[in-house]
Order: structure tokens, then C-alpha cells, then sequence
């Protein structure tokens, strides 16, 4: 079987959140970091995940919050990446 690095997260609220075997519904993860970058997850257990970057370069992602799936399946991300000239 694979070995994977285990990928656990607070949630606001303080829910401790395993998402290392989460699917990932949709996101943007490309570099540099910033507010445009998210990821919406489904646990094995059924909990929808929204994580958000809040401005940090230096992390993709680094706020959780549990949302309902029919938030999660609807989503849209309200930031753009900005390209510099």
C-alpha cells in the first residue's frame, strides 16, 4: 500500500479535520500564493471542506471551514489570480 504524509487541519471552530484520503471537488492551487488560491474537499466520512489562502505567501492553503455539500457543489470563488506585468 502507498505511504502517505497525513494532511490534518483545524477548521474554524476548532474541528480537527483529516483530509489525507480527501477528494479534492475543485481548486486553484497555482503559484505564487494568494487569496485566489482554494480547494473544496469531500472527506470519506461526507464532510465538505472549503480551505482558503488569507493573503499568505508562503502557504496554498491555511483556513478550513466545514461547509454543506450543497455550498461546496456550488461554489465560486470570489478571487482572481492578478498577472503582473
Amino acid at each position: 500500500m502507498t505511504q502517505h504524509s497525513l494532511y490534518l487541519v483545524t477548521a474554524q471552530g476548532g474541528e480537527q479535520l483529516d483530509l489525507t484520503y480527501a477528494k479534492e471537488l475543485r481548486s486553484n492551487n497555482l503559484f505564487p500564493f494568494g487569496l485566489h488560491n482554494y480547494a473544496i474537499y469531500r472527506t470519506p466520512e461526507g464532510v465538505y471542506v472549503k480551505a482558503t489562502n488569507s493573503d499568505n505567501p508562503n502557504l496554498m492553503l491555511d483556513q478550513y471551514e466545514v461547509i454543506e455539500e450543497a455550498a461546496a457543489r456550488g461554489y465560486s470563488h470570489p478571487h482572481q489570480r492578478v498577472e503582473e506585468e
